[in-house]
């Protein structure tokens, strides 16, 4: 089967699959024309590496589990080194909770000391200047541009479906329901998964790439856009809740993101998407909204680091519209 199909039946990412082959564990063939050939085999294997991963066994740890189920058992665990594996797994999670502890101890105690000279309690922190906020790898200077192929010029005036989705600071947002005011929800294609390579050739699909730099530039644009009378920003792609949930720890993002990993959203409104690497996803486009209305229609957005300042300017422009 196709990587798309492998990636569906083992409830895993293609990213993920490709992942696997790179540390070894994963060997599909290959059919006359060069694809990957995944089979029931590989499905398997790759179920066993997500679930053992709920456990926070990372794919490299799977091996001795990879090496039983090839060697017939039905479980991954009927072998002597599987559970070994077990054991070096919790005797890591021993220790790293040992050192968390410590770590705890002296961070409380280090709190309380400078409550009592005075600081600002620990409950009330301050927000993060900033030049001190994670900052995205800069974009190559050679991105191709994206053309207007007038994929969203029937958008304006159009109201958004009732749709649900649940944010990653875990709110239940009803799109139709987010304010009564003007709002931006931006979407986007995909955030790279630190663990796997982007799709090939990625750079070179005018548009794609600049994910993580479009999120940082709303983040640090978002007092700008609240001054402009905005009353929410939130993002929206097909990644992964778990792959959302991660960039916004890591780029420190003060905005929920939405998955729509299904793309009904894109259904239901017509959106302009694009194929790579076997996956169907949005075309990066950024919607004004009052109310449940699109007001205004950013398309095709480029380039996507300085794309929040665009939109200030625009909310700045039609201020009083």
């Amino acid at each position: 089967m196709r990587a798309g199909e492998a990636a569906a039946a083992a409830g895993v990412t293609i990213k993920a699959l490709r992942y696997y082959e790179d540390c070894g564990l994963l060997s599909p063939g290959r059919t006359a024309n060069g694809y990957r050939d995944y089979t029931a085999e590989d499905v398997r294997l790759a179920e066993e590496i997500r679930s053992l991963g709920a456990f926070g066994l990372t794919p490299r740890e799977t091996g001795p589990f990879l090496a039983c189920l090839r060697a017939g058992h039905d479980t991954g665990d009927h072998c002597a080194e599987s559970l070994a594996a077990y054991q070096r797994k919790i005797q890591a999670i021993d220790l790293l909770v040992a050192r968390l502890t410590h770590s705890r101890d002296q961070l409380v105690r280090r709190r309380d000391a400078a409550a009592r000279r005075g600081f600002p309690s620990a409950t009330e922190p301050s927000k993060e200047p900033d030049d001190m906020l994670p900052k995205a790898d800069p974009l190559p200077t050679d991105l191709p541009a994206p053309v207007d192929d007038g994929g969203a010029a029937h958008l304006p005036g159009r109201t958004l479906p009732a749709l649900s989705f649940t944010g990653t600071d875990g709110s239940d947002i009803r799109l139709e329901a987010v304010t009564e005011g003007r709002w931006v929800l931006f979407l986007y294609p995909l955030t790279g998964d630190p663990a796997a390579d982007i799709p090939d050739g990625w750079n070179d699909i005018p548009g794609a790439r600049g994910c993580s730099q479009e999120a940082c530039g709303f983040r640090d644009n978002l007092d700008a856009l609240r001054a402009e009378g905005v009353d929410r920003v939130l993002a929206l792609s097909s990644d992964r809740a778990d792959y959302q949930q991660a960039l916004v720890e890591r780029l420190h993002l003060p905005y929920p993101m939405l998955s729509d990993p299904r793309l009904t959203l894109a259904d239901e409104l017509r959106l302009p998407t694009f194929e790579a690497d076997g996956q169907t996803l949005h075309r990066r486009l950024t919607l004004v909204l009052r109310g449940a209305t699109i007001e205004h229609v950013f398309y095709p957005v480029f380039p996507p680091d300085t794309h929040a300042d665009e939109v200030v300017r625009w909310f700045r422009d039609h201020r009083d519209a």
